[in-house]
């Protein structure tokens, strides 16, 4: 057979096994494939697995240490309950320290109104509403706290010592320029009687702020001063050193002197028969300054006489008694008496 005839001729099994081998070869690779697909969903499944049990084991644990916080105490829990023992015990010692400085606060406002004030002869200081309890909403933001009765009642107390401690110091300073004056005030204080005693007329003495009920209205009108009765043309004396603010006679006092004794004091001598002072005029204690009388709604010849300190009238009785014995001042006070000889 010629070269030509070779080359044409095929053989029909060669060209089987080709096939089959393309076959097996194809075959190999899809395996191959398929086995890597295999491998790599298996790491996924392991992995996935790997996740759920250390979940599962998250929530178990989880579960256990609530069950076991529950009835058990933990460390965490231990901490907590010792750092608030405490915070107890802090606000005990707290408390405990501001009750100690209250008292001695309480101690320097017992000598200021006993001892301080006496030898000023000056009255016992009071600030309006300086006593008047805060607001219960200022100790609103503790209210939902688990220690709130005890914050409370430690604010509060802070806030009583505090609001002492400003009465102090506003009475220490005042009596600290009392200190500097004190000459020029033991002469201005309303110190002595303002007529001579021996011309008290049956000793009758209108007792300060008592009255007789109002015979149309029905109610007790508050006397201001002290009714003294004499006689027309008695002499009325300055009861310290002063200045004359007013002579003016009002509707209801009559003919009336109003004196400054500035350091808060003034003093008012009302139903005068004759005035005897000029506005601006200094006047010494002791230097007459009217004549009793009986004009104003009077209903018999007296001096109504009153005492105001820093605006407030006080009892003129309690100036009295600068050189009294005890029982000459307590025989003054029975003489005091709901009698008015003053119409309303």
């Amino acid at each position: 057979m010629s070269e030509n005839q070779q080359d044409e001729y095929h053989d029909p099994n060669r060209d089987m096994r080709h096939e089959a081998m393309h076959v097996l070869d194809t075959l190999c690779e899809k395996s191959t494939e398929l086995a890597h697909d295999v491998g790599s969903v298996t790491a996924r499944l392991r992995t996935y697995r790997l996740i759920r049990r250390i979940l599962i084991g998250f929530i178990l644990v989880s579960v256990a240490n609530v069950v076991f916080s529950y009835f058990f105490f933990t460390p965490k829990i231990y901490r907590i309950n010792r750092d608030n023992r405490q915070l107890i015990t802090e606000y005990r010692i707290l408390q405990e320290r501001i009750r100690t400085a209250q008292n001695r606060i309480d101690n320097i406002r017992q000598r200021d109104n006993f001892v301080y004030r006496t030898l000023f002869a000056t009255d016992t200081l009071s600030i309006p509403g300086v006593w008047q309890p805060y607001a219960e909403n200022k100790y609103a933001a503790l209210a939902d706290d688990d220690f709130a009765p005890l914050m409370t009642d430690t604010w509060k107390q802070l806030d009583r010592l505090a609001r002492t401690l400003y009465l102090e110091s506003v009475s220490m300073d005042e009596l600290q320029r009392l200190s500097h004056n004190k000459e020029q005030l033991s002469a201005a204080i309303p110190a002595i009687w303002p007529i001579d005693r021996k011309k008290l007329r049956n000793n009758h003495i209108g007792a300060f702020n008592m009255r007789r009920l109002h015979p149309t209205l029905g109610i007790i009108r508050p006397h201001k001063g002290v009714d003294l009765a004499g006689r027309i043309g008695d002499p009325v004396f300055a009861t310290g050193d002063a200045v004359v603010e007013s002579t003016k006679s009002i509707r209801g006092y009559g003919k009336q002197v109003l004196l400054n004794h500035e350091f808060g004091y003034k003093t008012r001598y009302a139903h005068l028969s004759k005035i005897l002072v000029r506005p601006g005029e200094k006047i010494k204690r002791g230097q007459l300054i009217a004549l009793m009388g009986n004009t104003g709604i009077s209903s018999g010849p007296h001096l109504h006489y009153e005492v105001i300190h820093k605006g407030h009238h006080v009892n003129p009785i309690n100036y009295f008694n600068k050189n009294m014995t005890p029982e000459e001042y307590d025989n003054l006070m029975k003489q005091m008496k709901d009698i008015t000889y003053e119409k309303f």
